[in-house]
């Protein structure tokens, strides 16, 4: 009878072949659907129908290692996750200036952050240059939130907690309420400091001035002096540094075309005159 290996047995290729962290957005041929989605993901499929949150709590690790995809672009390719991009948003509501402290419902509001994005789990991150129409992007994100909630969470609980997300997703989606209008400044003030710090970590050789555009969406009166505030640290971060600007404001980087799609994916967002 042959011994087990032992540890010193055992090449590390053996175990590990690649590179574990990286869990790939799933393709999808055709027409997208969340079925096409689920079928890619080589852990295997979430248990559906259950009285357990499991399946569930499976779903949530995709948060964590999907990449927000507007930095990729920039060759940052270890940078910020969905769920860490979601995690500030929550502590950030919980300093809600005073003036909109005492209107809000700010627990509902860390809530709103921690599941905004949640769709992006199978969907992925859609940004405003993936030439994904805004209609598309709402019926694949609507379409996984349905699934999350109804086929992994809706014998949960008696589907409680499954409703309870679904609709707090919905009213971040509607934006009329005061405090998803609150956790969308959030959201576009939470990549302004992103922008900020990546830029300043590699010092001065990287511009995200593009990115600035979002600013211009930020429609709460206290969220604009948030952005204002970040906006200027860049200012004086960039001063007398010689660089190639991608807001627009030299040689013409951001284009019409991009404006523009900038426009349509934000449509909606900003002050309310």
């Amino acid at each position: 009878m042959s011994s087990s290996p032992t540890e010193n047995d055992i090449k590390p290729n053996d175990v590990v072949e690649t590179d574990l962290g990286i869990v790939p957005v799933p393709k999808v041929e055709g027409t997208w659907t969340v079925d096409k989605a689920v079928e890619t993901i080589s852990t295997g499929k979430y248990a559906e129908g259950s009285d357990s949150p499991i399946g569930y709590f499976h779903l949530l690790e995709r948060l964590k290692t999907t990449k927000r995809e507007g930095w990729t672009r920039f060759a940052i390719n270890r940078g910020e996750s969905i769920s860490d991009h979601m995690y500030r948003m929550s502590m950030m509501t919980m300093l809600a200036p005073a003036s909109l402290a005492e209107k809000i419902d700010v627990n509902r509001c860390i809530k709103m952050a921690l599941i905004h994005d949640m769709a992006e789990s199978l969907v992925g991150d859609i940004t405003p240059v993936d030439n994904v129409p805004k209609t598309e992007k709402n019926r694949r994100e609507a379409s996984t939130m349905d699934y999350i909630t109804k086929r992994l969470l809706g014998n949960v609980d008696g589907g409680k907690q499954g409703e309870q997300i679904r609709a707090i997703w919905q009213e971040y989606e509607d934006s009329k309420t005061l405090e998803s209008l609150f956790v969308h400044d959030i959201d576009k003030i939470e990549l302004l400091l992103q922008m900020v710090e990546y830029e300043k970590r590699a010092k001065g050789k990287l511009d995200l001035g593009e990115f600035t555009f979002v600013k211009t969406k930020v429609g709460l009166d206290e969220m604009r002096a948030w952005a204002d505030e970040i906006i200027k640290e860049r200012e004086e971060f960039w001063a007398g540094k010689e660089h190639v600007r991608r807001d627009g404001g030299d040689e013409g980087v951001i284009t019409q075309e991009k404006e523009q799609m900038q426009e349509a994916y934000y449509a909606g967002h900003g002050r309310k005159e």
